[in-house]
This record gives C-alpha cells, structure tokens and sequence, in this order.
C-alpha cells in the first residue's frame, strides 16, 4: 500500500509540473498575439501582407446609395451576395493599400530636379516591394504615367530619357496595382507652383462629383453632366493671364474588368455621351482632365504604352523576333498595359521592330501620349470605385484625397 501511495504522489508531482509547463506555454503564445502590429519603414519596404497578418485589408470610403437604391443597404439578399465575394473584395483592397502608401511616399520625395526615370523606377521597384509582386498573380497594372504639362496622359520616359521635373511643371502621376487581375486605377496631380491650384482644385472636386453621382442604373451621361458643370465653374490665372478652365472632352473614366483595364463602358466627363446605365458590381475608374488649352487631345510625341488587345485570337506570325517578344508580353503581362522599360528591364533587345510588326498584325495596340495644344496645362484627379450590392465603395480613397 505504502509503495502504491509513493507512487500515485509522485505521479500527481509529474502531473503538477506538466500543467505548469503548458501554463506557461500558454502565457507565452498569448504574449505573441498581443505583439504590436508591424510598422511601415521609411521608404517602405515591409510588404503589405506583413502589415496585415490577418489577411483583411481596410475597406475604401462607404457611400450609401440614394433615392431607388435605398433599399439595398439594409436588403439581407444583397448582403449576402457580398459575403460570397468577399475575396475579390479583399484582393483589390490589398492592391488599394499599396497604392495609398507607395503614393504617399511619393510625394514626399518629388522635388523640382529630379529625373522622371529615377522618379518612375523608384515607385514601380516600392510597388513591387509592398505588393509581393508575384508574376500575373500580383503587381504593377500599368506603366507609372507622369505625364507634364500640356501632356495628358500616357506619356513615361523610354530609356535614356533625360527628362527633369520643373518647379513650375504641372505633372499628372497615374499608376496602378492590382493583386489576380483586381485593377486599382489611381492618380493625382503635382504642382509646387500654388498658382495651379485652382486648376488642381477643379479635377479633384470634378472627381469627387463624379464618384459621388454614380451609382447602380445611373446613367453615364448624367455623371459626365454633373463632372462638367462643377469642373467649368473654376478659373486660373496663370502668370497674369486668366483661363476658363475645361474638361477634356474626348477623355473619359471607364469600366474595369479583372485583367482588363478598359472593360467597355466609358464615363464621359462632359454632358451628352452614352445613355447606357453602370449596373451592380461594376468596377469604374472615376478621372477627370481640366485644361487651359482646348480640352480636346490627340496623339502626340514618342509612344511608351502598348497593351496586348484583350479580345485578340490567334494570329500567325512570320517573323521569329515577334514571335519571341509575344511569348515574353504573354508570359509577363498578359492583357495588361506594359512600357518600353519594362521590356527592358526583362532583358529584351532590339525589340523595336517586332513591336511594331505586334502592333501592325492587331496583337497589340500602341497608346501614344495624349495631348492638348501646347503651352497648356492639364490636371487629373482619378479613383477606383465599386458598385457594390449594398453600397458604393471608393476602393482607392485616402487620408490624401
């Protein structure tokens, strides 16, 4: 009896020690939870995924819908429907927080000075960073537009490009994110000279009219209506001369599609256009453009854009060269936009002439800068919006604008 007893007591020892050992444990890992999350460095360099341990990605600005539409905010059908999509909402609100803090760091490092390729490197290589860029599953979405003056769009260095930002250079930064083919289309304007911020002031609040008109069954004249009506009540006055400032008349927002940055719907930023209507769950790229000059642009200058078109079949090819540099557009940016750098900066040489054989077959379309007449200034503001269920969410807002 006396030899069972020494027994069960040391068992009840081994057994205290062991429930010790595993509080202990347990205090630990608690502990860990309750480390502070991960701050961004300066210039960022953590990856967003590490910021965001839980994998939930902070949600844009809510805007509810109104008069028709009222309904869907409380509607428990709708809500569900967004429950089921919750992970493509949760990939383009990644790509959403990587452009808010790539643009952010930004714009605390552009000076008058510096060179527009370093400018465009360093943003596309802090991209790449907090993106995890991951093949066609995660990255850039298209080429960093940084486009100056009376040039509106479309327009980055080539290679070699010795282009200095001016103190009193007007420069629209429009780049994009995306994580699966989830498209964030997103720019703004610089300008140190604060003689342009009333021409800064009216394509950010033309903007924001924009977003704040759209909606499911809206049609995309009305938002064009309303974006002319605020952007054509600014004026500017730039070295002692004023200007009436106006919407560019044959640039518009658009419909974004997975892997597709134009889907098909295009949303006029003056009134008349299309009666078509923006249906639920739609992503659109709300832009605006306001200019001095005509407020019409054509191309101009050195090409820089190309975008494989996103309906092409198969096309033969005779050339060899083409064929190569087609595997190499496929391979690494599918159906969205890709520069001549980004060619580079993949090894590819004397490409010139079977880019143009690509472009001359349909394969792939060539976007030259857009410009108005020159001498002029144009600013853009522009966010990526979805038309969700229940509401209306700016996917791309931040403390910025």
């Amino acid at each position: 009896m006396r030899i069972l007893y020494q027994h069960n007591q040391k068992a009840m020892t081994v057994k205290r020690f062991m429930v010790e050992v595993t509080k202990k444990k347990k205090k630990k890992s608690k502990s860990k939870k309750k480390k502070e999350p991960t701050q961004q460095t300066d210039p960022p360099t953590i990856p967003v995924l590490d910021l965001f341990p839980s994998g939930d990605f902070p949600e844009g600005e809510i805007q509810q819908y109104k008069d028709d539409n009222l309904w869907r905010t409380t509607s428990e059908e709708k809500r569900e429907l967004e429950r089921l999509q919750k992970p493509s909402y949760n990939s383009v609100r990644r790509a959403a927080e990587v452009h808010r803090q790539v643009r952010k760091y930004i714009r605390s490092i552009v000076k008058p000075g510096i060179l527009m390729t370093d400018m465009c490197e360093t943003l596309e290589n802090t991209v790449r960073k907090l993106i995890s860029e991951d093949g066609l599953q995660a990255g850039i979405a298209f080429p960093t537009g940084c486009s100056l003056n009376w040039v509106a769009a479309h327009w980055t260095p080539n290679s070699g490009d010795k282009t200095v930002l001016q103190y009193d250079d007007v420069m629209k930064l429009d780049f994009g994110t995306h994580i699966d083919g989830y498209i964030v289309d997103c720019a703004f304007t610089v300008a140190f000279n604060p003689m342009y911020d009333p021409l800064l002031e009216a394509s950010r609040e033309a903007t924001n009219t924009g977003i704040k008109e759209a909606g499911i069954d809206v049609r995309l004249c009305d938002v064009g209506a309303a974006i002319q009506e605020v952007m054509e009540s600014y004026e500017v006055e730039i070295n002692g001369k004023v200007y009436q400032v106006k919407s560019v008349r044959n640039l518009n927002g658009h419909s974004i599609g997975r892997y597709q940055i134009h889907a098909g719907k295009s949303v006029p930023i003056v009134k008349g256009g299309e009666q078509t209507k923006m249906e639920e769950g739609e992503f659109f790229a709300i832009e605006t453009f306001a200019s001095t000059g005509k407020g019409y642009v054509r191309e101009d200058l050195e090409c820089s854009h190309y975008m494989k078109n996103f309906d092409v079949g198969h096309i033969p090819l005779r050339l060899p060269r083409a064929k190569q540099l087609l595997a190499t557009i496929n391979k690494n940016f599918s159906t969205l936009a890709f520069c001549r750098r980004y060619l580079d900066r993949l090894g590819e040489t004397k490409y010139l002439m079977a880019l143009k054989n690509l472009c001359d077959a349909g394969i792939v379309q060539p976007y030259p800068p857009l410009c108005d007449v020159k001498g002029s200034y144009v600013s853009q503001f522009e966010h990526t919006i979805l038309l969700r269920p229940t509401c209306k969410e700016v996917i791309s807002k931040g403390d910025d604008y």
